[in-house]
């Protein structure tokens, strides 16, 4: 089905409407062979709290972006290669529902839809995508992955020393490659991860020390699911990155 509508009529203007929502700041959306497969709002699990995002799916890649007017107008658009990602079921906890994470080797989030149909449906057609592509391409799974941000709400305290209270002065910070939520002295050092960055990123000391010794495997969260416990009311600290943006 996918092949059959590759090149129709209906596909391209579907695509042209979402390249025309995104405006002249989005990149262009339309090649030879790209089909969307569908659309809808998801709750996307930021740093501070949960945010509406606008998501397009298509047999190739996924694009988000915020929603400014429904239908219409949307940007920081937002583009996931398929061939990079692997998704993940969570469970429910409290209001966070129908979930499940997003994977790649860049950039690693949670996503909540409506209903426990919508959830199955999605996750259903991304990873059909994720295996045709794969299959034509003749490329293996991808093993690496960055780390999902625990929000900031979860941590009061930084994650590493347990000692130092989050303050308007005393700011957050995420470990890019653990994802933990860590105050400065416990993450002055820059590592570089050439999967997220070409400029060495912030870590915290924890997975500093592990990275230098080659042993980057315990970097790993020790628990990916640290996201999905329930938030607790978002706090009005000062943070060292842009909710909005949610991607630095």
């Amino acid at each position: 089905m996918v092949d059959r509508l590759a090149n129709s009529e209906a596909n391209t203007r579907r695509i042209n409407i979402v390249e025309n929502c995104f405006g002249a700041a989005g990149q262009p959306l339309t090649i030879p062979g790209r089909v969307l497969i569908g659309e809808g709002v998801l709750t996307k699990l930021c740093r501070k709290k949960p945010k509406a995002r606008q998501f397009f799916l298509f047999n190739d890649i996924l694009v988000y972006g915020n929603i400014v007017i429904q239908k219409k107008k949307y940007n920081k658009q937002h583009i996931i290669p398929l061939e990079n990602v692997t998704i993940d079921s969570i469970k429910d906890e409290g209001d966070l529902r129908n979930g499940w994470l997003i994977k790649t080797p860049t950039k690693s989030f949670a996503v909540y839809a409506a209903t426990a149909t919508e959830k199955s449906e999605w996750m259903n057609h991304i990873n059909k995508c994720v295996t045709d592509l794969l299959s034509k391409s003749g490329k293996t799974p991808s093993n690496e992955h960055a780390a999902v941000w625990v929000p900031d709400s979860e941590a009061t305290v930084c994650m590493r020393c347990q000692k130092a209270k989050f303050t308007p002065v005393n700011r957050r910070h995420h470990c890019r490659k653990c994802g933990f939520v860590v105050c400065g002295p416990c993450s002055e050092k820059r590592f570089l991860l050439p999967s997220q960055s070409s400029k060495p990123v912030r870590i915290c000391d924890f997975c500093y020390d592990l990275l230098s010794t080659g042993d980057m495997a315990t970097c790993q969260p020790t628990r990916s699911d640290s996201y999905s416990q329930s938030l607790k009311s978002p706090l009005n600290d000062v943070s060292d990155d842009d909710d909005d943006d949610d991607s630095s």
